[in-house]
């Protein structure tokens, strides 16, 4: 059986976007402009609403684990993961893979606990003002896709 997506092409504008060079620095760009209006609009939510009644500023935690796991994923490259460039250390290959598992572990929690934030506290019993939790919700979202993007959109055959 043939694949349904094998006569499904790319549209035409797509193969005049090669970044051949510069797709490192576009990624890292593309990156810091996520992080940046993910911290953004959590600075906006704590300076619309300063007391502790409407926003909780504990909820801020989230962040801050969200950007630990943003320097954890991208401090280990992909050939230290794959084992071509680590060899030695004190786990080696094991010890990059579970950095990684760790840092990709605390993102996904962090995003998870910004949506229990969001729905639990300011959805369900319906808040007048909900603009605390989307915006913790935000951040950790685009702090996320921010190490995603800077992870997964660089490539390691430029850096030689």
């Amino acid at each position: 059986m043939s694949g349904i997506l094998d006569n499904c092409q790319w549209p035409r504008c797509c193969e005049s976007c090669e970044l051949g060079e510069r797709r490192n620095v576009v990624a890292s760009i593309v990156a810091g402009i996520l992080f940046f209006t993910g911290w953004w609009i959590c600075f906006d939510a704590a300076a619309i609403f300063p007391d502790n009644s409407v926003f909780n500023h504990a909820y801020h935690t989230c962040g801050v684990i969200s950007t630990v796991a943003f320097f954890m994923i991208n401090s280990v490259s992909n050939g230290q993961i794959r084992g071509d460039t680590y060899t030695s250390g004190c786990l080696g290959q094991t010890g990059a893979r579970v950095w990684l598992f760790i840092g990709f572990l605390l993102a996904f929690g962090s995003l998870i606990a910004a949506s229990w934030i969001l729905f639990g506290f300011y959805v369900v019993p319906h808040e007048p003002n909900d603009w605390p939790g989307i915006a913790i919700f935000l951040q950790n979202a685009f702090i996320f896709f921010g190490g995603l993007v800077f992870k997964f959109g660089r490539t390691e055959d430029l850096w030689g």
